[in-house]
């Protein structure tokens, strides 16, 4: 089996080749089936491959087998995390492609199957930086990510706001590569290797006894910087919001669903691998970063997400307090936090993928994603509306849905005071979701006032050809059967054990750890979910009570929109990064 692991990469980018070469004679449907039969097909091949990786598969590409243990080939690995994150890749895109099924304007003439083509590469190079092995080769992969992802961002090249969130998310996003290849640059320097496993046994014997040096901590904070950038982490996530108001919906949900999670998977296997052990960064200095910028983004996107009437802005700023979350339970450094993370992203996935996609049947329906402008005008659409409000019960992590089951999980493993943060966030996004729901969808309360530096959303184009009259079935059943499996993650016997296992034969030795729902888990997940309808509640009834805008304008501010800003905070924050790590290598 382990020789079908290059496909995973290799039918989405031969599939999406066939869609560039012969999109001009196809018809439009026959170029959307044929993106659905390989996204459909990656995903069948993805859970295959899952089903049987135990032990760990290990690939060479080509056939370029190491000789006398060195080798100039290409790397895939095939582990449960690994496979676990392709699989989920392959799912949303599929899921995405299902939603967009003739969906958008037509083409330019001579160009039929470029979206569903952009599509595909943006899946075979996420799936093909989940299975890398080797850092070059996951930084390659992370590029073409990148760069599709830009495309797809901008994909309406006629409208000059989605060329500027392009622009803006391209520049942050190279620089944060720039960054990474650099600090790749390194460790190659250190240890004449390139391999993962190899590059953490040579820093290791270079450290000897005397542990990590400068040049251990200048290339721990370069390539960290370039994956927290793709994570949307705190100082580094000012593009995130700039990019989900333009996107494409269908791009929304892959960019929010997977792309940013595989941020954090990357930081998660690079420690891992790379940087955990004599020659690395102590693990009391990665918990110190992580936990702190993972503490500061939950915050800053929990409160931006609340201040938001954008929809589809409120939904992006929500991504980036999840992924805060996400970084606070693998900087512990437990079995129990990685297996609660894994689930959590999983269940998250499917949550927020199905919000993205009730936003666009707003924006397709309406004209417009702006929460004060739609105030009681989708009161016709109860399909949506159930959808939109069971994503929100999700978001706060209302048992038994996948994110409550691991955020439960995840605050076992950070417990404490750091539970008040997972309680706080998943309350407050989930309270903004329901808010929207309330104004939206039911027409319920005074229409709030507005600020003047509110991006209000309500002068953004459909997608569609002109406003939809009836909402086509494929827009209400794929964020159905989305929400329907970020549910089965929390309902499935035996699901969070195998997630589990899987996590932790890479990433803890092999570690048995039993996941499940406690008591503690349940009431603390209903207690976030009560105080998420009480803040929706009192937004609508008394929103002087919780609406405050005022006190957030500084914070609010600094999404100014200019990169040169943005630039300067990505400095900020690998700055930040240094400085929080530098007492391991001082201690040294």
């Amino acid at each position: 089996m382990h020789h079908l692991l290059p496909l995973l990469v290799a039918i989405p980018l031969l599939g999406a080749a066939f869609l560039v070469v012969a999109g001009r004679r196809l018809p439009r449907i026959a170029a959307e089936i044929t993106g659905l039969v390989v996204s459909g097909g990656t995903a069948v091949l993805a859970l295959l491959l899952l089903a049987s990786s135990v032990p760990p598969m290990v690939e060479w590409v080509g056939g370029w087998l190491p000789v006398g243990g060195e080798s100039v080939g290409i790397v895939v690995i095939g582990d449960g995390p690994a496979l676990g994150m392709a699989t989920l890749v392959s799912l949303l895109t599929l899921a995405a492609l299902a939603y967009s099924w003739r969906y958008f304007d037509e083409p330019p003439h001579g160009h039929r199957g470029a979206f569903t083509a952009l599509m595909l590469v943006f899946q075979g190079a996420m799936c093909g930086f989940a299975l890398a092995g080797d850092l070059f080769n996951a930084f390659v992969f992370f590029e073409l990510m990148s760069v599709t992802a830009y495309a797809l961002t901008g994909y309406r090249i006629d409208e000059p706001k989605a060329v500027q969130g392009a622009l803006t998310f391209g520049v942050v996003n190279s620089l944060g590569a720039y960054a990474m290849l650099m600090g790749i640059a390194l460790l190659y320097a250190r240890t004449g290797e390139l391999g993962m496993s190899k590059i953490g046994r040579g820093l290791d014997t270079a450290a000897g006894s005397g542990g990590p040096d400068a040049l251990v901590l200048a290339s721990f904070v370069l390539v960290l910087t370039g994956l927290l950038v793709k994570a949307a982490s705190l100082p580094f996530h000012f593009w995130l919001p700039d990019a989900h108001a333009v996107a494409p919906t269908p791009v929304c949900m892959l960019l929010s669903g997977v792309m940013v999670e595989l941020g954090v998977y990357g930081v998660w296997r690079v420690y891992g691998t790379v940087f955990d052990g004599p020659g690395g960064i102590p693990a009391a200095d990665l918990t110190r970063a992580l936990v702190t910028l993972g503490t500061l983004t939950a915050a800053v996107g929990a409160v931006m997400c609340w201040y938001q009437r954008h929809i589809k802005r409120l939904l992006a700023y929500s991504t980036v307090a999840h992924t805060g979350l996400f970084l606070v339970g693998i900087g512990v450094l437990t079995p129990e936090g990685d297996d609660g993370v894994a689930l959590y992203i999983i269940g998250h996935a499917g949550v927020k993928a199905a919000l993205f996609a009730c936003a666009g049947v707003l924006l397709d329906r309406f004209g417009s994603v702006d929460e004060h402008a739609l105030h009681g005008r989708a009161r016709r659409l109860r399909v949506t509306a159930v959808l939109f409000a069971v994503g929100g019960l999700g978001l706060a992590g209302l048992p038994p849905f996948g994110t409550g089951l691991g955020k439960a999980v995840t605050e076992e493993a950070v417990g404490g005071p750091l539970t008040v943060v997972f309680v706080a966030a998943s309350a407050i996004t989930g309270g903004a979701v329901l808010r929207v729901t309330a104004r939206v969808f039911l027409g319920l309360g005074p229409r709030p006032r507005d600020a003047e530096y509110e991006t209000s959303g309500s002068d953004e184009e459909p997608e569609t050809g002109g406003l939809l009259r009836r909402i086509p079935d494929t827009m209400t059943t794929v964020p159905a059967v989305l929400l329907a499996g970020a549910l089965a993650v929390g309902t499935v016997p035996g699901f969070g054990d195998l997630v589990a296992r899987s996590v932790n034969e890479t990433g803890s030795g092999g570690a048995q750890v039993s996941v499940h729902w406690t008591l503690h888990g349940a009431l603390l997940g209903l207690a976030a979910t009560v105080l998420a309808v009480a803040l929706a509640a009192l937004a609508v009834t008394r929103p002087r009570w919780v609406a405050a805008p005022d006190r957030a304008a500084p914070l609010r501010r600094l999404q100014s929109g200019h990169v040169g800003d943005y630039v300067a905070w990505l400095l900020v924050g690998a700055t930040a990064l240094g400085l929080l790590a530098l007492p391991g290598v001082l201690g040294g």
